[in-house]
């Protein structure tokens, strides 16, 4: 066996430099906290600069890599250019960028309001692409055809099935952004080296996830075939597995990770 076949190479993600949108909490820290357990440079962003400098704080002090604060708004272009201009004052190169801020809403069709639907459609499908476009030419600079910069969209189960609750701003957005995936990773190699996967979790432990786990934990379980809500680890490692080399030539792909729940909902 080569020694690139070695597990600790083959799955190494040392030394390479991640963004990590709403990385503070929920799925992001899982992702985030990957990263930087396994020797990464890691960029998280929130609303909140005393939530996302403690976030950051913890998760360094943790090692071996670094993790590094930039709040951020990211249903604001503004914002968006500033997170991009902060990264790229410290960086040549952006190695894998994760697309994982998002909102949700939830309401009968009758009181749905249009300005809950607009929020989330923008920064659900429409902020991802603007900020994956303002990170190309990080992107592209850290590309080779050995090892391609990466992107990874966190998308939803709730993108592939009809979802219990009334939220059709939501999964709607969630299964734009796993199609606008799938273009992305049709597109992007005309430029350079970039692979593009989207990640669909299930449930998982998070302030998103807070109010239904707590009135219907019991119920969700009960329609996962592995019978658990998931893992930190189920998350950060699909996403250090796309980020490696094991993953180098995995592309428009949509992975749900929710312990066959969607499997499930087919039957």
């Amino acid at each position: 066996m080569s020694n690139e076949m070695n597990v600790s190479n083959l799955f190494s993600v040392k030394d390479k430099v991640v963004l990590v949108t709403g990385g503070s909490r929920g799925i992001g820290l899982m992702i985030a906290a990957g990263f930087v357990a396994n020797g990464a440079k890691v960029y998280i962003n929130a609303r909140s600069a005393k939530v996302c400098d403690a976030a950051a704080a913890a998760l360094t002090k943790q090692g071996p890599g670094q993790c590094i604060s930039i709040p951020a708004d990211l249903q604001s272009m503004d914002d968006i250019k500033a997170l991009v201009a902060k990264v790229a004052e410290r960086e040549t190169k952006l190695h894998v960028l994760v697309n994982n801020a998002g909102a949700n809403w939830g309401a009968p069709i009758e009181e749905y309001p249009d300005e809950a639907f607009e929020k989330v459609m923008n920064l659900n499908v429409r902020r991802v692409f603007s900020l994956t476009q303002a990170c190309l030419p990080l992107l592209t600079a850290a590309a080779t055809d050995a090892d391609p910069a990466r992107i990874i969209n966190i998308g939803s189960v709730d993108g592939i099935r009809v979802p219990a609750l009334e939220t059709y701003a939501y999964s709607a957005s969630k299964a734009a952004l796993h199609h606008m995936t799938r273009v992305m990773a049709a597109q992007l190699p005309t430029r350079a080296p970039i692979t593009c996967n989207a990640v669909a979790p299930g449930p998982f432990e998070s302030k998103m996830m807070a109010a239904t786990l707590s009135k219907f934990q019991d119920a969700i379980v009960a329609g996962i075939p592995l019978g658990r809500i998931g893992h930190p680890n189920d998350m950060a490692g699909v996403c250090i597995y796309l980020s490696s080399t094991a993953g180098a030539y995995v592309t428009g792909t949509v992975i749900p990770v929710d312990g066959g729940a969607v499997v499930r909902a087919k039957m």
